[in-house]
């Protein structure tokens, strides 16, 4: 069984006028296809100003932004110059519009705050380069087999076309230079990468030029590509490098801490570390540790490559008054409910002194007024005084609050006017808990 067959492609000079048809068909950017683009570029703004993952997704499926570069890279294979100026034209306006729409979005949009899925778009790295690169040659193996299926609409996704335009639109909008130019730089990557992947299947496939181009042409050529190439992937490769050494820092940087800040009856409750800044600090909890450990811990930092790293240690709370060999997370999280529940108890007991302040203010308020009314409606009342006090109870019944008014009269008050006056204090001063004393 010979394996070569499982991954033989044949394409016919009829294929071949078919493919270019196709491709020559995506290219242009005109009514539907314009207007297709700025909506899908409104829906992929949207998605990346909320977060949303499936919103952008959507976008990127919609999106015809994959066709001009497919051109561009299909021109250079196939020497149609003219294919190729029309294919940079269109694909320069597709991108101008994106930018320009974007920025339209977000300078109207009320949240200005940069998501997740927005800052990954501003620093573009080698895994891009590749993804680019790989998708591109999945797209161009694509265009040419005859049942398509989801691959071009799989490499629009993959290597998100869509996005750093929306990004880029995002940094012109609030002024961020640094968002924009990073996001620009990744769609130039995808743009170079999938046209060099679609250019290397069409020499692969064999299709046949449309111009002569002689050896000596076709050599300048290959440089001008190869240039393009080299200048598109070294600030890839810079920042690749960046994000290598400071995975590998914060590696090492926590075997340290996990390693050699271990102490027993202490805990490493919070660790900040700093690529950036080479410094390494850590807050521990528990029983004191000396500062000769600490430097012998120190010392030890050339061990894991972090010699030149400063170590700052800030200590806790002391095991005699807490003991924290016992306290997890679980136990923290108690005390701070408890501490949430006394608060509450205290808030509760304070309104219950308010109302009861207000209650004693309002009767002090009435009690003068309260008076001149009584001796205008009965003449005999010479003098008021009102008070709360507390009824308790032999039986164990619990305690309430009374409103005692204590009657001084000329003479011994009739049982009808005893009643009427008992009903007008409870209407006046509000209340049913009412005693009145001669």
């Amino acid at each position: 069984m010979d394996i070569r067959e499982y991954f033989y492609i044949s394409i016919t000079r009829s294929d071949e006028q078919d493919i270019i048809e196709s491709v020559k068909k995506g290219i242009v950017f005109k009514g539907f296809n314009l207007w297709v683009l700025v909506f899908a570029i409104f829906v992929a703004s949207l998605g990346l100003n909320v977060n949303s993952t499936a919103v952008i997704i959507g976008a990127m499926l919609i999106s015809p932004l994959m066709g001009p570069i497919i051109g561009m890279g299909l021109a250079v294979g196939i020497s149609d110059f003219e294919m190729l100026k029309r294919s940079f034209k269109h694909y320069a306006l597709s991108a101008g519009v994106s930018v320009i729409t974007a920025t339209i979005y977000f300078l109207l949009s009320p949240i200005n705050e940069a998501q997740s899925e927005l800052l990954a778009r501003t620093s573009p790295n080698i895994y891009d380069v590749l993804i680019a690169f790989f998708g591109g040659m999945a797209g161009v193996v694509a265009i040419c087999a005859k049942e398509k299926g989801n691959v071009i609409p799989g490499v629009a996704i993959a290597t998100a076309l869509m996005p750093p335009l929306c990004t880029a639109g995002f940094g012109l909008a609030q002024g961020e230079w640094m968002f924009f130019l990073g996001a620009l730089y990744l769609f130039f990557i995808n743009t170079v990468f999938i046209s060099l992947a679609t250019y290397l299947g069409i020499r692969f496939f064999r299709f046949q030029r449309y111009t002569y181009v002689d050896k000596k042409r076709g050599k300048l050529v290959n440089r001008y590509i190869m240039a393009i190439v080299i200048l598109t992937i070294i600030p890839a490769i810079f920042t690749t490098i960046s994000i290598v050494r400071e995975s590998m820092f914060m590696s090492r940087a926590n075997s340290f801490i996990n390693n050699e800040l271990s102490f027993s009856g202490t805990q490493v409750i919070q660790r900040d570390i700093s690529w950036g800044d080479n410094a390494i600090k850590v807050i521990l909890i528990g029983k004191k540790v000396h500062e000769a450990n600490i430097d012998s811990a120190r010392s030890n930092l050339r061990y894991y490559h972090l010699g030149e790293t400063n170590l700052t240690v800030t200590q806790g709370f002391d095991a005699d008054s807490l003991n924290l060999l016992s306290l997890e997370n679980a136990s923290i999280e108690a005390l701070y409910k408890q501490d949430e529940q006394t608060i509450e108890e205290l808030k509760l007991r304070l309104s219950k002194l308010e109302q009861e302040t207000a209650s004693y203010r309002k009767i002090n308020s009435l009690s003068e007024v309260v008076t001149k009314e009584l001796n205008t409606l009965f003449p005999n009342i010479l003098s008021v005084a009102i008070g709360q006090s507390i009824r308790n109870y032999t039986d164990n019944q619990t305690p309430d609050t009374i409103c005692q008014v204590h009657l001084n009269t000329k003479g011994k008050l009739a049982a009808i006017d005893y009643q009427r006056i008992t009903s007008w204090l409870q209407t006046r001063l509000e209340t049913q808990q009412l005693e009145v004393i001669e």
